[in-house]
């Protein structure tokens, strides 16, 4: 199969998305050793929403049913920048592991 058989696949909004991934299952990782299920299996399933939105938009048969997909996308990295800025405050994770990520979802919207 062609390595870009799927449009999203060329898409810099998920290309972006897809990387910022790998640090946010990590730290969901950590937090489920630290038993923290709920959590880590509610910031792995919003992470997925970012992708998945934009990979399911970009099968729309028109422009703005595709921004509608981008529009929940972007509301699930502010989803996510929630539980990290919350999870931060109430010491689960440290500010050495959330700040980077936030930076990361501030121009991830931007983007999207």
């Amino acid at each position: 199969m062609n390595k870009d058989a799927f449009r999203f696949e060329s898409l810099q909004v998920w290309q972006r998305a897809a990387d910022v991934t790998s640090p946010l299952f990590k730290l969901a990782e950590g937090m489920a050793e630290r038993r923290y299920y709920r959590f880590a299996e509610q910031l792995r399933a919003a992470v997925l929403s970012i992708t998945n939105n934009i990979a399911e938009g970009s099968g729309s048969a028109s422009d703005t049913d595709f921004a509608n997909f981008l529009n929940t996308a972007r509301r699930s990295v502010f989803g996510i920048a929630n539980m990290l800025i919350i999870f931060t405050r109430k010491g689960y994770i440290q500010r050495t592991e959330s700040e980077p990520l936030l930076a990361e979802l501030v121009e991830e919207s931007k983007v999207l």
